[in-house]
């Protein structure tokens, strides 16, 4: 008998936050044409608005390879210069909480929906205001790097272009009317019940479960940094003002769960048992 799958998505889990830069950020952008005073290594930014921003793939790539090798998971994808962890076999991608929350290829024949979704965060409307006019560029300051010949000794100066610590990505901006309208970054995961043949082969309740490898991800985000340059200062950041709301009808308002927001990670961390407890299937 061939073997007939149905995915039911159960619910949807909507974390918002805002990243604070602790210290300067670069995450790089195209260098392609740029003229900007000898700038080596330019950030990326809104084409719209020329404000920098986070792509989610940037912050969901470095929560992934974080916990990769967090969980000690076998680098066995060549991508491009270096190596990532996918699941080659059923039975491994069944018990891989990585791979089951952020996906793998979509050829693979045992594969099910990606769990995680991440939004770009953008440029806080608060912190375009106290950035404007007061940058070596547009929302950016230029820091100098000095490498030096070890041979010759001769000095080599390159530029990198970095969004200044104290920088707010999420949060609010502004409407025309001059009203605050509420943006923050935002991760969406979506909880999954899998049947084969009329047989449930993967609970809605695991994937609950599994909430807890996305705050796994962002503690080890703050422990280490985003971005480039991170092991010469740059990308050191923090969760900020966090809230979990719970859909499982589309057409209801999502449901706030546990506080209205946790100010920092280690708050949210304390509590975070009791709020996937309080999730209802």
């Amino acid at each position: 008998m061939s073997e007939i799958k149905s995915i039911k998505l159960v619910g949807r889990a909507l974390i918002t936050f805002d990243i604070e830069a602790m210290t300067g950020l670069h995450i790089g952008g195209s260098d392609a044409g740029v003229e900007i005073g000898g700038v080596d290594k330019t950030i990326i930014r809104d084409k719209l608005t020329n404000r920098p921003y986070i792509p989610g793939s940037s912050l969901k790539g470095k929560m992934r390879s974080l916990l990769e090798k967090y969980n000690g998971l076998p680098q066995n994808k060549k991508i491009g210069q270096g190596y990532i962890h996918t699941c080659d076999e059923p039975g491994d991608y069944k018990t891989c909480k990585v791979c089951q929350v952020f996906g793998v290829p979509g050829e693979k024949g045992f594969s099910t929906p990606t769990r995680l979704t991440v939004r770009d965060a953008f440029l806080s409307e608060k912190s375009a205001e106290d950035l404007a006019d007061k940058t070596d560029l547009p929302f950016t300051e230029v820091k100098t790097e000095v490498s030096i010949d070890r041979v010759t000794s001769a000095a080599n100066p390159r530029q990198m272009e970095r969004v200044p610590a104290g920088t707010v990505f999420g949060g609010f901006k502004m409407s025309k009317d001059k009203k605050e309208i509420p943006q923050p970054a935002e991760m969406v995961y979506t909880v999954y019940e899998i049947t084969e043949n009329g047989q449930v082969i993967h609970k809605a309740e695991t994937d609950v479960e599994r909430l807890t490898v996305l705050l796994e991800g962002m503690k080890l985000i703050e422990d280490d940094y985003l971005g480039g340059l991170g092991s010469r200062g740059s990308g050191k950041v923090a969760f900020r003002n966090i809230c979990l709301k719970w859909r499982k009808d589309p057409a209801e308002e999502a449901k706030t769960i546990g506080r209205e927001s946790y100010p920092t990670l280690a708050e949210f961390a304390a509590d975070f048992e009791n709020v996937k407890n309080a999730i209802k299937l």
